[in-house]
């Protein structure tokens, strides 16, 4: 009868490390679909999936949320991380559909750097979450968020390169514009993770 009033860690837990699977899975498509700019329509579409997938564990959250009555950490930290966690997939599905819709034929090498920093940013974010069950033994969640930091300055470093890079050598204005939003989003993934890893900063510091 008082089942709500019991808390159901677990499955929030679950839930978040579901959230940061996808974010992995979006972001290897990714960096897959700029190895391969000939298949970018269906490897676009298979990342739609996965952002779809995303949303609808966002909303099982958040509806679980409003279910329980005892949660395992603060009603406000869940909501904030996996809304957060939920912006990563976004962006990186926003990248996907524009190589795809623009009809991008090549990526300078930054872009694909960038792609490749989302992924190491993305694995590290599913290393956090997943140390969340083990609040007890902070040390290796906050070795995982100080390289989420450091590998956001990497792509803001990648970020202003390849943007200079783009002005100086690329002649043809509609490309510099799309590949100027490309990189740009790649940068905010990480950014996103930046944010998912002060989250869980916070929630460590809160509950260790």
């Amino acid at each position: 009868m008082f089942g709500f009033l019991r808390p159901k860690e677990n499955r929030f837990y679950e839930l978040f490390e579901g959230s940061a699977s996808c974010i992995v899975r979006a972001a290897e498509e990714f960096e897959d679909l700029l190895s391969d700019l000939s298949h970018a329509e269906s490897r676009a579409k298979t990342i739609k999936d996965i952002e779809h997938k995303a949303d609808t564990i966002t909303h099982e959250t958040i509806e679980l949320l409003h279910r329980v009555f005892i949660t395992p950490i603060d009603r406000d930290d869940i909501h904030q991380l996996i809304s957060k966690l939920d912006d990563i997939v976004d962006f990186i599905d926003a990248a996907a559909q524009r190589v795809s819709l623009y009809g991008i034929t090549y990526v300078p090498m930054e872009a694909k750097n960038l792609a490749e920093i989302c992924v190491r940013s993305a694995e590290r974010v599913h290393n956090a979450v997943k140390g969340l069950q083990n609040l007890k033994d902070p040390t290796q969640i906050m070795a995982e968020c100080v390289e989420i930091n450091r590998l956001e300055n990497e792509a803001d470093l990648m970020l202003r390169q390849g943007i200079a890079k783009l002005f100086r050598e690329e002649t043809d204005t509609r490309s510099l514009i799309k590949l100027k939003e490309i990189i740009e989003l790649l940068e905010t993934v990480t950014d996103r993770c930046e944010n998912v890893a002060n989250i869980i900063e916070g929630v460590v510091l809160e509950y260790s």
